[in-house]
């Protein structure tokens, strides 16, 4: 489990670095959401499978979905040569998307990680009680700042009459 905990760890910082030096938008975010699965993984190598759980929704679904309309609204320009993207365009998702697919296929292989005794017992309405009643206030703020995210992309990407 330390290799697949490694090669993980591998592919999350190889995707995120090529997120950040992608130029074109959308790849980058392909990039990210294979960072944030890799990430999802490895929280549940750790025993941790409702933060798992939590990364799969809530970054690789609502924040990358948030992303994807900010990036489609601003319209970005296309320029011929991503209309049809060559084979060196490719090989780095497909790489690191079959080392991710190889890496979840040995885990599957390998049995169930969470036996009853080694679970963590967390309790999700004790989890929840927590988040909203000690943190409520960041969670209100961070769903005022993505609101706002969302207005200025509307706002950035309408067109000039």
């Amino acid at each position: 489990m330390t290799t697949l905990f490694y090669l993980l760890a591998l592919v999350a910082v190889i995707s995120t670095l090529f997120c950040i030096t992608e130029r074109h938008p959308v790849h980058a975010v392909v990039y990210l959401v294979t960072s944030f699965f890799s990430l999802a993984v490895i929280f549940y190598l750790l025993r941790a499978p409702l933060v798992a759980v939590f990364e799969v929704i809530i970054y690789a679904g609502a924040i990358m979905v948030l992303f994807l309309f900010s990036i489609m609204m601003s319209r970005p320009e296309v320029t011929e040569v991503e209309l049809h993207p060559g084979i060196r365009d490719w090989w780095p998702a497909l790489l690191l998307g079959g080392v991710f697919l190889g890496a979840v296929g040995t885990l599957i292989i390998s049995g169930p990680l969470l036996s009853p005794e080694t679970a963590n017992t967390g309790d999700i309405r004790a989890f929840s009680r927590l988040l909203f009643r000690k943190y409520g206030l960041a969670v209100e703020i961070v769903s005022l700042q993505l609101l706002f995210a969302l207005v200025g992309a509307l706002y950035l990407g309408r067109r000039r009459q």
